[in-house]
């Protein structure tokens, strides 16, 4: 069983970016339009989430996303900037859940949940190898 005693409710992350055109939705296949792409957003969410626990994680572990429940409203240029934060809402054993939200330059663009489980790297990988073979 791991220990994840340094977990706990209120630890927060923050991730931020430049929305540049590689990060629109046309450049990673998710629309036509160039605005900050809703997976880009995503990324940047689970990002803020890694900051929030994975030093606190025993060494051989980390957390793998698991669910995502996010809604992505409002659209954001290149060349403004994206802060995504998120914050610990509970720790169930190995699961941690987050309420995590995205903001532009200018206003909120995105919020929800999102969920990590923390794994044993080692056994982790060897499952996906013996899946793999």
């Amino acid at each position: 069983m791991v220990d994840v005693s340094k977990l706990h409710v209120g630890l927060k992350g923050t991730a931020r970016l430049a929305v540049g055109v590689e990060h629109t939705a046309p450049r990673v296949g998710s629309g036509r339009v160039a605005v900050l792409a809703t997976p880009v957003m995503i990324n940047l969410i689970e990002a803020a989430a890694l900051v929030a626990i994975e030093e606190l994680l025993p060494q051989g572990f980390q957390s793998l996303g698991t669910h995502l429940d996010v809604k992505h409203f409002a659209a954001t240029p290149v060349g403004m900037g994206v802060e995504a934060v998120a914050e610990v809402v509970a720790v169930d054993g190995r699961t941690v859940s987050f309420r995590v939200a995205a903001r532009d330059d200018m206003e909120l663009i995105g919020s929800g949940t999102h969920e990590r489980v923390v794994v044993d790297v080692a056994r982790f990988d060897a499952r996906v190898q013996k899946k793999a073979k």
